[in-house]
């Protein structure tokens, strides 16, 4: 059994998910979105998200956290508060020994859809298909975290052999 939390960082919308692979089945233990409102102190915003992450993997004790790579488009401010988000999220990670994992969001879409070009709805639809759900994960943002779970949870097994 494995158990990986996926997130999709960002300052004002965090997604969260967990997803527990055995053998070859897997669940959605648990998905959401920590939210931050702008205007808050830049401190207090990265601390709640770093504290409910925290929370999140002491509940779901995961065994690998699974996380979008940061991407420079053209919204270098942008960048730089996901920037931020991800490090406190890596921070709670190297706190409790959890190893972190980074794939792109090709290599996310195509570990969930087949293809690095998937659309969000598309994603939304594997995802619930993949894990069994009775709608698609809204908002987007847990989709896209539950989707960094299952590529890892995806990955893990082979990770693991090679490994050995």
């Amino acid at each position: 059994m494995v158990i990986v939390l996926g997130i999709d960082p960002g300052l004002a919308n965090t997604g969260y998910g967990v997803v527990q692979r055995r053998g070859s089945a897997m669940a959605a233990l648990d998905g959401g979105v920590i939210a931050t409102r702008s205007g808050v102190d830049l401190g207090e915003r990265l601390d709640h998200i770093h504290r409910t992450v925290c929370a999140l993997m002491d509940h779901h004790d995961p065994v690998a956290l699974s996380m979008e790579s940061l991407y420079f488009g053209k919204n270098t401010s942008s960048a730089l508060a996901v920037g931020q988000a991800r490090g406190v999220v890596l921070l709670a990670a190297a706190q409790r020994g959890i190893e972190c994992i980074d794939y792109t969001p090709q290599q996310i879409k195509g570990a969930v859809c087949g293809s690095g070009a998937a659309d969000k709805a598309q994603v939304q639809r594997m995802v619930q298909m993949l894990l069994r759900l009775a709608a698609p994960p809204s908002p987007d943002h847990a989709a896209d975290a539950l989707a960094a779970a299952i590529c890892h949870a995806n990955h893990a097994p082979l990770r693991a052999a090679v490994a050995r």
